[in-house]
């Protein structure tokens, strides 16, 4: 990977002139002083890849190295949004072709499509690519491995092609499958991991104001279900819970049957009507598991913002305009299924409700990156999520940049669906969430739930009272209330002060104000299992293993029974854990 390089050469006639940014005019100085056949620029989501790509094709076309475009996007959306932005550029794309059609007319200078249209006839694609000068752009290119015949017909269709453009936003999938037309180079633990020819992280957008900085807000609080077994349990979200009971919980928190969802929505509007104080049209939107969830959720927002949102489900024939349509106009809502997982332009989205079971490095990523396209500077993001320990360390650890590792060897494209793909195949076809996550076996049943204001994530920083906030309190507003239009030290700042301006009051004799034992441990608790979370994201070492290498090296029983004192010596081994692996 290179960085800044020699001013790239003075553009061709072909495409409209655009101005770029620095990151842009740095990887074009690079990928022309090496004019490599294969490139893999990784960005940010909200950075500008597709302005970067375009630039780079504008200038092949006239420098007469290509003579047509090839653009693969992951869904039929995306693909007509790209021929839209290659319009703006001066390129025509055709996003209708298929590869059966063999032509297209000849006003078109080249064609988008998926990749799943490229798995279904590889063979006509490469005729397509042999027989012109072709430049293939593999948007989010991580996804030719998502099926094995995916990166089959990827490889089949586009090897003969004079130059391939790869790129992504997001962490890529664990596997053995090497994604087509990336380089991979040893790992220091002997893993081939993918190697990226230009790197433009989170960290670096931020410092450089083209992405917004990203408030967390999430939300506990007590969950009753009902297993198949016929058990009733009942669990705080957050709280050290197994893997199965944290599924549990978190479904739970999702029915909107329950009152933990509509508190979080009422939330969410009130830091949205926040925000529109300083940003008018400024627009919300909850990301729900599947199609049920999505209209119930609507319905609670309609009451709640007095105003009906716009639904979008997946592959629905209205999607794209009716996205198109929501990113043109001020209205405050829109709830989607899967439409919006990654690419789809809106840029006046500023808050978000995590609502889905899916928990996956990928797809949290792609969500959160719905939300950081910066417009104007002070511009900031608000995501609220349920505060369980894998969505605390994703937050944690947002401005980490992952490669794509090589390990387990995928044998067929049945292998390949895992917990969130299935999930996500069952939301398309309209079926309720999967029941694998409920329980592992079968039957679940929500019983009921009640929301608490958990804490603030911001900057790798956790912020929040200390004992039990309850929703629609002074507390809770303390964070809602944050201007929409701040710094990220402005913002930093107010949320030391907010923080320290307020505590839980029990006047002792002296009139001293107090915080009681329980709130105090359910505080350090919630703390110590946020950064055991952001340490197994960062180091891949499970939470049970930290938890009992904690206990060994500062004493104690587990964290459930462990005093304040030693909790306290385990968030600062940790904390120092932590800062000597980042020096």
């Amino acid at each position: 990977m290179t960085s800044l390089g020699p001013a790239w050469p003075e553009r061709a006639a072909w495409g409209t002139a655009t101005s770029l940014r620095a990151w842009q005019t740095a990887a074009m100085a690079d990928y022309f002083a090496r004019s490599p056949k294969d490139y893999l620029a990784v960005a940010t989501p909200g950075a500008g890849k597709t302005t970067f790509a375009l630039s780079v094709a504008a200038e092949l076309l006239g420098r007469r190295i290509v003579d047509r475009i090839t653009i693969v996007a992951p869904t039929e959306h995306l693909k007509r949004q790209w021929a839209e932005a290659a319009a703006r550029a001066g390129i025509p794309v055709d996003p209708t072709y298929a590869a059966g059609k063999g032509k297209t007319s000849k006003d078109y200078v080249g064609i988008a499509v998926t990749y799943a249209g490229v798995a279904v006839n590889p063979l006509a694609m490469r005729i397509r690519t042999d027989n012109f000068k072709t430049l293939v752009i593999l948007d989010e290119v991580h996804h030719a491995g998502d099926a094995l015949s995916w990166g089959e017909g990827v490889r089949e269709a586009f090897q003969p092609a004079t130059r391939r453009l790869g790129l992504t936003g997001t962490p890529f999938r664990s596997d053995v499958n090497p994604i087509p037309f990336v380089t991979y180079d040893p790992g220091d633990d002997g893993v081939p991991r993918s190697r990226a020819d230009f790197t433009y992280g989170y960290e670096h957008a931020l410092a450089d104001h083209v992405v917004r900085p990203v408030l967390f807000m999430a939300y506990s609080g007590e969950m009753q279900w009902r297993t198949r077994a016929g058990d009733e349990i009942a669990a705080r979200l957050g709280e050290p819970l197994t893997n199965d009971l944290n599924a549990q919980a978190l479904r739970t928190a999702l029915d909107p049957a329950g009152a933990w969802m509509p508190a979080v929505l009422a939330a969410a509007d009130k830091r949205l009507s926040e925000v529109r104080r300083h940003v008018p049209d400024a627009g919300g939107l909850v990301i729900a598991t599947d199609q049920d969830s999505a209209r119930a959720y609507a319905a609670l927002l309609k009451k709640i913002a007095r105003e009906a949102p716009v639904v979008v489900l997946s592959d629905e024939k209205l999607a794209s305009s009716k996205i198109s349509k929501f990113a043109d106009s001020d209205a405050r809502w829109m709830v989607a299924v899967r439409m919006v997982s990654e690419g789809v332009d809106v840029p006046r989205l500023a808050v978000g409700v995590y609502a889905t079971t899916t928990s996956t490095p990928l797809f949290f990523a792609q969500a959160v990156g719905r939300f950081v396209r910066a417009r104007n500077r002070g511009e900031t993001a608000s995501v609220f999520l349920p505060s369980v320990p894998t969505l605390l360390g994703f937050a944690a650890e947002l401005e980490r940049q992952r490669d794509h590792v090589l390990g387990r060897r995928i044998e067929s494209d049945e292998d390949l669906m895992d917990a969130e793909a299935a999930l996500l195949a069952r939301a398309e076809a309209g079926e309720g969430a999967s029941d694998d996550l409920a329980d592992g076996r079968g039957s679940f049943e929500a019983l009921g739930s009640q929301a608490r204001f958990d804490q603030v994530l911001f900057d790798g920083a956790t912020f929040g009272h200390e004992g039990e906030v309850h929703v629609g309190s002074e507390e809770e507003m303390d964070f809602l209330g944050i201007p929409g239009l701040l710094e990220p030290d402005q913002v930093r700042a107010l949320l030391h002060q907010r923080q320290a301006s307020r505590r839980p009051v029990a006047a002792d004799e002296g009139g001293a104000e107090q915080v009681t034992a329980y709130e105090q441990l359910a505080v350090l608790r919630r703390e110590l299992n946020g950064l055991v979370a952001a340490w197994h994201h960062r180091t891949g070492q499970p939470h049970g293993v930290t938890h009992a290498e904690l206990r060994k090296e500062c004493g104690g029983p587990a964290a459930a029974v462990a005093t304040a004192a030693q909790l306290r010596d385990r968030i600062d081994r940790l904390r120092e854990m932590a800062a000597r692996r980042t020096s």
